[in-house]
């Protein structure tokens, strides 16, 4: 008998398990329909639903939830209250953690962080050493690599924003 796991998603109890963990620890509620590789970490209270996918050495700890199609591979991390979801991809070695979120077609990668409650959505991608923090949004095409850091520390109205340019070198953007 299969079990069932509630991912409080809309679609009610779904066909799930709990995935063990390369050191033989029991992890999070992984779908049936998601893949996660056994190198791969889940903590034993995140979530991976959907069709998506942990690979590698990548993990998935906290209260992190990991689903739709996207995917972690390599190294990353995804961890605290963070979500990524859409088509969204954190690789090599990149971090997404607190209460960020990577959605849409977005990527984060090599060395990269995002965290806070900041958000990276669109087709944005965010690589290298740079980081995206506090509550800044960076979305569309935009480009933040190099030693970059976006941040923004207050929330007003909106979410700050950097829109259709590339951030890069050692730069820091601040409201």
């Amino acid at each position: 008998m299969s079990e069932t796991f509630d991912f409080e998603d809309g679609n009610g109890p779904v066909p799930a398990h709990r995935h063990k963990n390369p050191d033989g620890s029991i992890g999070g509620w992984v779908a049936n329909t998601a893949k996660v590789a056994e190198t791969a970490w889940v903590g034993s209270n995140a979530l991976v639903f959907g069709k998506a996918q942990v690979a590698d050495k990548a993990g998935v700890s906290g209260q992190a939830r990991v689903f739709e199609n996207a995917s972690v591979f390599g190294k990353a991390r995804v961890s605290g209250d963070a979500k990524m979801y859409g088509q969204a991809c954190v690789f090599d070695d990149a971090r997404v953690f607190d209460k960020a979120r990577v959605f849409g077609h977005a990527k984060v990668s090599g060395d990269a962080k995002v965290c806070g409650e900041a958000q990276v959505c669109g087709k944005a991608w965010v690589y290298g050493n740079a980081s995206v923090v506090g509550y800044a949004h960076v979305s569309g095409k935009d480009q933040v690599f190099g030693n970059a850091v976006v941040s923004s520390q207050n929330l007003r109205a909106e979410l700050e924003k950097v829109h259709a340019q590339h951030v890069q070198g050692k730069r820091v953007v601040g409201w």
